[in-house]
């Protein structure tokens, strides 16, 4: 614990927040992309304490949020079949699609198993030679490294009855897609600080340059977040766009090479959907040609399935951070955790249950 509290050290965060008040001269606005930063900061009210001169609005680094409608759709048309054993991540198990979760697949008789690890999955499929094991991989660059390692196992092992849902995405594409928006209010970006840690922060270089913003690779805790969005003011009032990583026990340039190759090896960039915000090039990854056995979604059929997203939520503004949850005419009424309307609020990483469970209706 000793090393987890001097990231919570009350009097550390407050001389932090001096030095920000002291550096500010001016509105800014902040992104942090991470679900997990957004529930820190929410948390520990961060958010509260910060000068006035600074807003922080909520970017789409919640994978759970960002996964799409039609492939929650195609997860259910697989989990309800003979013969399946569905496995997938807790938090993707409450995640609505048009009619249907998983929950309720489950308790129509589907065989949906919850797993900490694609590893377990892995395990299932020796154990039943006989089943059909899916694993349901999404997230962003931190996950992406242990799915392609559990299907490059497979594929070494010859476990035919294993296959994966694949929808990762890519952050750099998304951060592209927000700076060049006519509507675009963000001027400096907390980078998710696991996301970096994969792949290093030499990628955000380009970024910085074109479109003269500052990104800070930032942890999770009061302090890392602290010290980052005084990096990021530091660099905004001094003029100065580029790369300040404030995550350096756990970051590095290059990022982790062997990970970043296992998922070289076993994914390919392409195109991807996004939900609530529609499909954005180059922002995803899926599984190579020569691994196609392993695609779920080819093996089952289930690609014809084209879900459109429903107008009533705001996900798509909220995930760009062009709005804020209480601005949604559903939130805390039609839009619960118990009876989400959208992933942004029952995923534990959403900004809408952020704001709801830690009842924000301002700033």
């Amino acid at each position: 614990m000793k090393h987890l509290d001097e990231y919570r050290d009350p009097a550390l965060a407050r001389a932090l927040l001096a030095e920000i008040r002291r550096t500010v001269t001016r509105p800014w606005t902040i992104m942090e992309i991470c679900g997990g930063q957004t529930h820190s900061i929410m948390r520990h009210g961060i958010d509260q304490a910060l000068p006035p001169e600074i807003t922080l609005v909520h970017g789409p680094g919640c994978p759970v949020c960002v996964t799409p409608l039609e492939t929650i759709d195609r997860a259910l048309a697989i989990a309800a079949r003979p013969g399946v054993i569905f496995t997938s991540f807790g938090d993707m198990l409450r995640v609505p699609g048009s009619r249907d979760d998983l929950f309720r697949v489950k308790s129509r008789g589907g065989d949906v198993r919850m797993v900490y690890s694609p590893l377990e999955s892995l395990k299932l499929a020796r154990e039943h030679p006989d089943r059909e094991v899916v694993f349901l991989a999404v997230g962003f660059e931190t996950t992406a490294p242990g799915n392609a390692m559990a299907l490059k196992q497979a594929a070494a092992e010859g476990l035919t009855n294993f296959s994966e849902i694949v929808s990762h995405v890519l952050v750099p594409p998304a951060m592209e897609v927000i700076l060049s928006s006519p509507r675009n209010q963000v001027q400096g970006f907390l980078a998710a600080g696991h996301v970096c840690s994969i792949m290093g922060w030499e990628e955000y270089e380009p970024i910085a340059e074109k479109y003269g913003v500052p990104i800070v690779p930032t942890g999770f805790e009061p302090v890392d977040i602290l010290q980052g969005i005084l990096k990021t003011v530091e660099l905004l009032e001094s003029g100065e766009p580029g790369v300040a990583n404030q995550y350096l026990r756990v970051v590095r340039a290059q990022g982790n090479p062997a990970a970043r190759a296992v998922v070289d090896e076993v994914y390919e960039v392409c195109d991807r959907k996004w939900r609530g915000i529609g499909t954005i090039p180059g922002s995803g990854l899926r599984i190579r040609d020569e691994l196609a056995a392993y695609d779920a979604e080819k093996k089952f059929e289930v690609t014809d399935i084209k879900t459109e997203e429903p107008a009533v939520c705001i996900a798509g503004e909220i995930l760009q951070g062009l709005r804020k949850p209480p601005e949604c005419p559903a939130f805390g009424k039609e839009c619960t955790p118990t009876s989400p309307l959208g992933a942004t609020m029952v995923s534990s990483e959403g900004a809408c249950a952020a704001y709801h469970r830690y009842q924000r209706i301002g700033r």
